[in-house]
């Protein structure tokens, strides 16, 4: 069995050998700091440089560095929501109306999170300045495959508008990949990940706390993919992009894990 799977995986990649989408690039910001300062002049506070509070020797006044203000909780208009909305709408969305029998990815009671962001205006309020401030709230129910979408007021804290999809997946969020990857480490056919990881860092894989993760949706096309994958599209499946912590990315792309139906299958076998 391992050796079938590692024709799959047998390979490590190079970080740079493969682009995913929705990695985040972080650029690095230096702050002013403290270049130049005599830390070793003695105790804090004595000398004459502690005493100099105008312009230095070359007449520039010490760099200062100060805080961003705090985060108001409510925005205006067309500004982002804040922390506080968001944490506001995902108190109200859904609250005591969860669709009976709903599940999460896991199978636990209730729909599963996924995004807040803020509603578009109504066709009649693009050029109003004071339209109503909404945000979307949607969850995926395993149960029942559907997209749910809830439109809050942030003024009346009031659920507007509900909508429900099938067949429309939006991006994976960081739990679906997460639990993505564990039913693949559980599965026989992850046995080419593990090796692969083993052979990365000589230890086992045994949870996705281990792996850096990104998923992408997978939808079946016609005569394709195995029958088993037919369903992609209506069921939510998965292809992960699994990176080793400070290490190289393995390659997993023949491997598709179904998160409705819970379970893995390999591309390649009808």
């Amino acid at each position: 069995m391992r050796e079938t799977v590692r024709r799959h995986l047998g390979k490590v990649m190079a970080a740079a050998a493969l682009a995913v989408t929705g990695t985040a690039v972080m650029a690095a910001v230096t702050l002013p700091g403290t270049a130049g300062a005599d830390d070793t002049a003695g105790t804090a506070g004595s000398g004459p440089a502690a005493r100099q509070t105008g312009p230095g020797a070359d007449g520039v006044r010490p760099g200062v560095v100060e805080q961003a203000p705090a985060e108001g909780e409510k925005g205006t208009g067309r500004d982002p929501l804040t922390e506080d909305e968001i944490r506001r709408v995902e108190r109200i969305a859904l609250n005591g109306r969860t669709p009976a029998g709903g599940e999460n990815v896991a199978g636990d009671r209730g729909p599963q999170r996924l995004t807040v962001d803020l509603a578009d205006p109504d066709a009649g309020e693009l050029d109003d300045p004071d339209a109503p401030r909404r945000a979307d709230a949607t969850f995926y129910d395993y149960r029942s495959d559907a997209l749910v979408t809830e439109t809050i007021d942030l003024t009346t804290g009031k659920v507007v508008r509900t909508g429900t999809q099938h067949g429309v997946q939006p991006p994976m969020s960081r739990a679906e990949n997460a639990e993505a990857a564990r039913l693949l480490i559980a599965d026989p056919l992850g046995a080419g990940l593990k090796a692969d990881y083993r052979d990365a860092t000589g230890h086992e894989l045994t949870t996705p706390d281990q792996l850096l993760l990104n998923g992408a949706v997978y939808r079946a096309s016609p005569g394709a993919q195995p029958a088993a994958l037919d369903k992609c599209g209506e069921h939510r499946c998965v292809r992960l992009f699994p990176k080793v912590v400070n290490g190289p990315w393995i390659d997993a792309r023949s491997l598709i894990v179904d998160l409705s139906a819970r379970k893995v299958v390999a591309l390649g076998r009808h």
